[in-house]
């Protein structure tokens, strides 16, 4: 008899251990990545990521609340990104630190038509001179720097303005059209999925006649301003 009421609290304590272990799986289940806005940048004696966890960990009474905290950001701005509740991120955003609460989202590349489409035609005049001081930053894949559209024939050397740097790592080289690239995600800033060098050339690729697609629509290929010069940063791949 004492036996049988043994293994029934047993039993019983395996099925409560279940249901709580599911319940919590589906609490789980229920949090979404938001990012906290808090402002500006800290200073830097600031503990960015000790106040996120104590925000954090005000939320709930659950001990394990700041193991929700995915990253602090302490750079350009003051915030954290956390995988909450809806509940808890209406409750976070109250708090008088915080600015704005909202959900994190992946942002996927996106192409672009033509400046026909915008009626910059090859009838437009352009002042090459007042272009090739004009230096567009383009965040995106890359660049691949051997393209036609970023050739820097004729191209005198890079504005006095400038103040970037050509760390593009392996295997990439910068020339007066493309004066300079940075790299964030892998060990080049050239281009392997080709958005990059698409967007680059669409905004200020330089004139390439006689582009064709296998000898279809051929024509020439040019951007919006083909005299500016290009800074490609990596940080999509």
């Amino acid at each position: 008899m004492a036996k049988s009421s043994f293994l029934l609290l047993v039993d019983i304590f395996v099925i409560l251990m279940l249901c709580i272990s599911l319940c919590h799986g589906a609490v789980d289940d229920d949090r979404k990545v938001y990012i906290a806005y808090l402002g500006s940048a800290p200073d830097r004696d600031y503990i960015a990521t000790s106040q996120h966890s104590s925000m954090l960990q005000a939320l709930s009474t659950h001990s394990s609340m700041e193991n929700y905290l995915i990253r602090s950001y302490k750079r350009s701005f003051n915030g954290f990104a956390a995988k909450l509740t809806n509940e808890e991120a209406k409750k976070l955003a109250s708090f008088k630190e915080v600015v704005s609460v909202f959900p994190s989202k992946v942002y996927h590349l996106h192409t672009t038509r033509s400046w026909d489409f915008l009626g910059l035609n090859q009838t437009t005049k352009h002042n090459a001179t007042a272009e090739s001081n004009v230096i567009v930053g383009v965040i995106d894949s890359g660049i691949w720097p051997e393209s036609d559209s970023f050739s820097d024939e004729g191209f005198s050397p890079p504005p006095k303005k400038w103040k970037g740097a050509c760390k593009g790592g392996q295997n990439f080289t910068c020339n007066k059209k493309l004066i300079g690239a940075r790299v964030y995600t892998t060990d080049s800033a050239r281009d392997m999925d080709g958005h990059g060098s698409h967007t680059a050339s669409t905004a200020a690729g330089n004139n390439v006649r006689n582009a064709s697609f296998y000898g279809l629509a051929e024509g020439i290929a040019r951007g919006g301003v083909p005299s500016a010069r290009i800074a490609a940063y990596k940080v999509c791949d």
